[in-house]
């Protein structure tokens, strides 16, 4: 390949596992960046400028339309969904075509080893890491779909796994939208008898798969969304976006073993109160509130 492509997109910061799924989800993405950020033990860094560096393989894109103009649909599709202009970002967009320089190693460079929590660590899979004994490892391809294990939300519900470990080691876990199924592997990994995952983006239902059989688990995924679930569960995470666990709350409870627990999380502060009535309305009541600015996150249970 001699051309490929490089789309700047400037965002908040916040949004930047947001804005990646997107792209990875409906352009022929190769990788993203943050610019000015490294991901790495400590997490990832805030940067000043907020432009998201994509790398693209063609201008590929739903409806063959400019790629800039998609962006900014789905910019204007999340404004009328409860966010604002700063919570975003203004989404503005160059596009420019470059030369091929090894360009499929380029955004890998500011990866490294990331220690999520104190027992769990992803290692992307171009990269050797010697684990001390109680680490559980997770090899993944931050490139190849939204859920890298960096991003807070993410963190939260692991953490929230780690606090509830008898509600995960020999139970029955739900990975709801389960993205690249990161969360399902290290609830497999922390020694749950069963994991099951669904999304409804049937582009990520292989690379979950493929992630899974790369970790030496088994996981069942599907494309499916929790209307159409009907196996409960002892522990279920949902890390998506605040209007969406809105909507899903009272499936969410009913796939609920009565002394299961649900970590709710992609709740972006200031968001809380959407999500905060619909744990009330369906008998549900707070065991825990976990926060990593600007992000918060549940654990709840039945009443």
């Amino acid at each position: 390949m001699d051309k490929y492509y490089e789309l700047y997109i400037k965002i908040n910061p916040k949004m930047e596992d947001d804005v990646s799924n997107i792209c990875f989800e409906n352009l022929d993405c190769e990788g993203v960046l943050l610019e000015e950020q490294k991901f790495g033990d400590e997490g990832m860094t805030e940067t000043s400028r907020g432009t998201l560096r994509v790398f693209l393989r063609s201008l590929k894109s739903p409806d063959n339309k400019d790629i800039c103009e998609f962006i900014k649909e789905k910019h204007s599709e999340l404004l009328k969904n409860g966010f604002t202009e700063d919570d975003l970002g203004s989404w503005d967009c160059a596009l420019l075509e470059k030369e091929n320089e090894d360009w499929q190693k380029k955004w890998k460079e500011n990866w490294d080893v990331t220690h999520i929590s104190d027992k769990v660590v992803i290692v992307p899979s171009w990269l050797s890491y010697n684990p001390k004994p109680e680490e559980v490892i997770v090899s993944l391809d931050p490139g190849c779909a939204f859920g890298s294990g960096t991003h807070q939300t993410t963190q939260l519900c692991v953490v929230a796994m780690e606090q509830y470990i008898n509600n995960v080691k020999g139970k029955d876990v739900a990975d709801i939208g389960m993205g690249s199924g990161i969360l399902s592997i290290i609830a497999k990994k922390l020694g749950a008898r069963y994991v099951y995952g669904c999304d409804n983006d049937d582009t990520v239902i292989d690379v979950a798969i493929e992630n899974a059989r790369k970790n030496n688990v088994e996981c069942e995924f599907e494309l499916n969304t929790a209307d159409n679930v009907h196996k409960k569960f002892d522990f279920i995470c949902a890390n998506i976006l605040h209007n969406v666990l809105h909507d899903i709350m009272p499936d969410l409870k009913r796939i609920l073993k009565p002394e299961g627990v649900i970590s709710l999380s992609g709740i972006l502060k200031g968001k809380q109160d959407v999500v905060l009535e619909a744990i009330e309305e369906n008998g549900l009541k707070i065991l825990k509130t976990n926060e990593m600015e600007p992000w918060i996150s549940y654990v709840v249970g039945i009443k």
